[in-house]
């Protein structure tokens, strides 16, 4: 089968079409013809080595979101067939092949039948953002109705998804953002607060949103400057909730506030093989709040499904002026 595939970390030109081995499924796994996948972050980091080596074995094919239709499957899988459509976060990482190519050999617990009301560059958009949001403001956060939650990045991939979620839950939900532009779409979104974050400092939002009081749920999506400033902004026992937590940071303020800090790292799922049926589970579940339209997906840009355009999809990610998610989709 033809791969799009990298040789050794770099740039975007390190991507070459490659002919790779057709996969066969394994007990408990499916073949996936893959139709659509989408760039994340941790997708161009691994591609350029910032990541470490991430368990790669070149020549590696890399990307973890997928969309597409069932092709086979293996002993012991019984929740899909032949011809399903589905949507699921798997591979692209510590060895296991991933998107970017014709077919893909995927746990069948890592999936759910894609919404029926997406394409599937759409569904391809969600897995990896929805899991992450889902596992820091269901499964951590435990959101009460009227919580006051901050979600920093409003217009970015796993925030857009965050500030749904939270609204879903009954929260009052504030976000920071960069312009209007941004700004007016994390509206749309349901955001009912906004944050300028270059113009206004965290000690000024925090004053005049909560009146001091400090936010019961912060989730930083961006990691740095962003979960200090975070810790400062939750209040007195409050939770923060961070997606990039290898760095260096005074924890100072959680002392004195008492604060909990967790840290959601959805991949480790893919990496150590546990708790896979859970994404399983919250993709099903974000399927039908998405096909019940109280779910929406924000897309940036859409690329093909070639060299080229994998190449242009990862450049368009780096250049830090993305709004929602970038998709490459099949045309045929």
């Amino acid at each position: 089968m033809k791969a799009i595939a990298i040789h050794a970390h770099g740039g975007t030109e390190v991507f070459t079409e490659i002919d790779a081995e057709t996969p066969v499924a394994r007990p408990g796994h499916v073949i996936i013809d893959v139709r659509a996948t989408s760039v994340n972050p941790v997708d161009t980091k691994i591609r350029k080595g910032s990541e470490g080596t991430a368990g790669l074995k070149f020549p590696a094919i890399l990307h973890i979101d997928v969309a597409g239709i069932v092709s086979s499957v293996g002993i012991g899988v019984t929740r899909f067939k032949v011809g399903d459509e589905v949507y699921g976060c798997f591979g692209g990482i510590v060895g296991i092949p991933g998107a970017l190519a014709e077919q893909m050999e995927a746990d069948a617990d890592m999936l759910a039948l894609k919404p029926k009301t997406l394409s599937f560059g759409e569904a391809a958009s969600l897995p990896l953002v929805a899991i992450t949001a889902w596992e820091a403001l269901v499964d951590k956060a435990s959101i009460q109705p009227d919580d006051n939650v901050l979600v920093h990045g409003g217009t970015g991939g796993v925030a857009h998804i965050g500030i749904q979620l939270a609204k879903l839950l009954g929260a009052r939900v504030s976000t920071t953002v960069s312009n209007q532009k941004k700004a007016a779409i994390a509206r749309r979104l349901g955001a009912d607060e906004i944050i300028f974050y270059e113009d206004e400092s965290p000690d000024d939002y925090h004053q005049r949103i909560t009146k001091g009081d400090g936010f019961d749920v912060v989730f930083d999506t961006l990691g740095g400057q962003v979960l200090q400033n975070s810790l400062r902004v939750a209040k007195l026992k409050g939770h923060v909730i961070s997606t990039i937590g290898y760095d260096t940071y005074d924890l100072t303020d959680m002392h004195f506030k008492a604060l909990r800090l967790d840290v959601v790292f959805m991949a480790i799922s893919i990496i150590n093989n546990v708790g896979r049926a859970h994404h399983g589970n919250i993709l099903e579940r974000l399927a039908a709040l998405v096909d019940r339209g109280q779910i929406k997906t924000l897309i940036d840009s859409k690329f093909e499904f070639s060299v080229d355009g994998v190449r242009a999809a990862h450049a368009r990610l780096e250049s830090g002026n993305t709004i929602g998610k970038v998709i490459i989709e099949r045309t045929n």
